[in-house]
């Protein structure tokens, strides 16, 4: 580069050095902006080295002030999870081993269902076990961070999205194994006739918008901070190339009490055995023992036809009171007893580079499959985006022979690369007023991998009008929270495929949602009583969609509660006998755990500090950890020697099952501009440089 240099400014003591020095200048830029990580226009891109990149659950061994590194492979992760009628129960063990001579500080970054509510931590180092507190995520810290001063074993664990956690452990010996467990609860989806639950084993790689800030990151990841994601650097931990092998095994093992005779038991992407224990209780476990940790385990049961529920109701006492978790299935409505209304469908695909791959063929398969499904009536659109949106029409044409045809080689061309401008493409489906006589829906068919969720969940709630917004996770490792709240937020509903042998039963089930009329306009009656219900206002809700409430009562449980809405223009009303309940577990955290979501939306749309409050006082007294509680756990010895010194590393994870490698993040540095493109333009531009300074010197 100093060459460079030097040789540009010796143009400009000649003559034509002027034109030379602004050709040279403009290489010299392009190449800057080739050689300078992450610099982009349009926002700072997933784009990350390979020494640097990040996903999925990992031990980062770090010490302040060292740029040495040593390995701390993971040993193994245990999982056990207890299924009881609507609740589950999960255990998470997971064991790493310090192999080096030097005092370690772990830190690692893991997944978990977008619901869970995390109330319990314990530590294992050698023959201490240490069990955590629920405290407010300051006050954790401070405790935490005075403690590895004091060359005491600590951990703390912390949330950075409702999937995302975190935890850091202090002051591990040489050659010492630790174990972090940490368990969960969370409710068990019932959708159109199967219950359900999703375990994730990896994270996939968050694409990080806006502007580096420049402040010193808080986290270990490979990404900066940045203005639109300014908690970046703690959701980005390093990734494994998958060319050296995979790591972190994983065991699974699946304790189900349906409570009710099944049909059917399916694990949808990974081979497991099935011993029926005899009556309705079920064990489930993974066939490998060696299972890596890249895809999500997820389980589905099917109860007896005889046998579905129509109302399942469980009760549990916990602080003098009383709690209650309630579904109600609505009727099934006749698809031939329903008036069609035409519709105006956008669909939205990602084509970013985190899609290349298995991801992109499902989700062009599905995409398909939604082409096929409308009517002559009906108008559609379609956008694809990564770094920038695309959009097929200028605005939404009728489904004809001519437009399916054209959508559809449209579809069959789109390649995956890039970063996610999700709010590019959003803005563009969101275009358009009404029309009369008309349904406006949105089809949004992504991985949704993205570390600016809270902008998006705001723009859609803002600006959603009289659309509905449904979403299609795609992939091994979908970022469920995003896909459910997006949902949620769009007044929607959701669905996951995994693989393409589920696009088509997924696609019609969804297909099913959005042809037959909504159970809308939905209350509640408790008669005398006045609980505190979860959620407050229950949405509309879609074909095979139970109501599921949570209730918090005082020490009384009324005898019946009345569920009524409109079923098309039809009134419909449901009467639950309270008091035939069955004896439920951990409905109290759950209720809790509803409670703080609604807080955190609140907050999040206003800043208000009483908001908040609310919610560190509910954790605090739930004992969850949230945006604003942490667990922390201190043992009262000091282990560690004072002039000991430390050493730093980021075990590698595992790359999400299906997804390309270089396509996410790439062969050198880069941003959210094309670093290919511009070293091409660069010697592009150094060639003019030279060709001019030779036509001036022979001139």
């Amino acid at each position: 580069m100093k060459e460079i240099i030097d040789y540009s400014f010796v143009s400009l003591r000649r003559k034509g050095g002027r034109v030379c020095v602004a050709a040279m200048a403009a290489a010299l830029l392009l190449s800057l902006l080739f050689l300078m990580p992450g610099g982009s226009a349009s926002g700072y891109s997933v784009g990350a080295s390979q020494d640097t990149a990040s996903t999925g659950y990992g031990l980062v061994l770090k010490a302040r002030g060292s740029a040495d590194s040593i390995p701390a492979p993971a040993l193994e992760t245990d999982v056990v999870i207890k299924v009881s009628g609507m609740v589950l129960r999960t255990t998470v063990s997971q064991k790493y081993y310090n192999a080096s001579d030097k005092w370690m500080e772990g830190v690692y970054t893991f997944p978990l269902p977008e619901n869970a509510a995390v109330d319990y931590m314990k530590l294992v180092i050698g023959e201490r076990i240490i069990e955590g507190q629920i405290k407010e995520r300051a006050e954790a810290k401070k405790v935490y961070e005075q403690a590895k001063q004091e060359g005491k074993k600590a951990s703390l664990v912390e949330q950075e999205r409702p999937n995302i956690f975190t935890t850091s452990v202090a002051n591990i010996a040489p050659g010492e194994k630790i174990s972090v467990t940490i368990e969960y609860q969370q409710e068990v989806k019932y959708d159109s006739g199967k219950f359900s639950f999703r375990f994730p084993m990896v994270i996939g790689t968050r694409y990080i918008p806006g502007s580096p800030t420049g402040s010193v990151p808080e986290g270990e990841g490979w990404a900066p901070d940045t203005d639109s994601v300014p908690d970046a650097s703690r959701i980005t931990p390093p990734v494994r190339h998958p060319s050296e092998g995979e790591i972190n095994p994983v065991r699974i093992t699946v304790l189900l009490d349906a409570g009710i005779p099944l049909k059917e038991i399916k694990s949808l992407y990974h081979d497991v055995d099935i011993d029926d224990d005899g009556g309705t209780v079920y064990t489930i476990s993974l066939e490998d023992d060696e299972t890596p940790a890249n895809k999500d385990f997820a389980l589905e049961w099917i109860p007896e036809e005889d046998d579905q529920p129509r109302a399942s109701v469980f009760l549990e006492g916990a602080a003098g009171k009383k709690f209650a978790l309630i579904m109600v299935i609505p009727p099934v409505v006749d698809p031939e007893d329903v008036e069609r209304i035409p519709k105006e469908t956008v669909y939205i695909l990602d084509r970013s580079g985190s899609m290349e791959g298995t991801s992109i063929l499902q989700a062009k398969k599905a995409l398909q499959k939604a082409i096929d499904s409308l009517y002559p009536e009906d108008t559609f659109n379609i956008i694809s985006y990564s770094d920038n949106a695309d959009i097929l029409f200028p605005a939404c044409k009728p489904a004809d022979e001519e437009k399916i045809a054209q959508a559809k080689r449209y579809v069959e061309n789109v390649q995956a690369d890039g970063g996610t401008e999700m709010m590019t493409a959003l803005k563009l489906a969101f275009v358009g007023d009404a029309q009369l006589g008309r349904l406006r829906q949105v089809i949004f068919i992504t991985d949704g991998n993205v570390g600016n969720e809270t902008a998006l969940f705001e723009y859609i709630k803002t600006n959603l009008a009289d659309r509905r917004l449904f979403t299609v996770g795609i992939g091994s490792a979908p970022n469920s929270y995003f896909m459910t709240k997006a949902a949620e937020e769009g007044k929607g509903s959701y669905t996951f495929i995994g693989n393409l042998n589920e696009v088509e039963a997924k696609m019609s089930e969804l297909f099913a949602k959005i042809e037959n009329p909504m159970l809308k306009d939905i209350a509640v009656n408790w008669g005398n009583s006045g609980p505190e219900i979860y959620p407050s206002q229950i949405p509309d809700l879609y074909s095979g969609e139970p109501v599921v409430v949570v209730a918090m009562f005082g020490s009384e449980v009324p005898a019946v509660m009345n569920i009524s809405g409109l079923k098309g223009s039809e009134k419909w009303n449901s009467k639950i006998d309270l008091l035939d309940a069955s004896e439920g577990s951990g409905i109290a955290k759950l209720w809790a755990k509803r409670k703080i979501n609604s807080l955190m939306d609140e907050y999040q749309q206003s800043n208000d500090e009483g908001k908040k409050n609310e919610v560190v006082q509910t954790a605090l007294v739930y004992g969850l950890v949230t945006k604003f509680t942490s667990l922390v756990a201190v043992d009262v010895t000091p282990v560690k020697p004072a002039d000991e010194q430390s050493v730093t590393k980021a075990v590698e994870t595992n790359l999400p099952d299906g997804w390309n490698y270089e396509s996410v993040f790439g062969q050198m540095p880069q941003g959210g501009t094309a670093a290919d493109i511009c070293m091409i333009i660069g010697i592009i531009a150094w060639l003019l440089a030279v060709l001019v300074k030779i036509l001036v010197r022979k001139r």
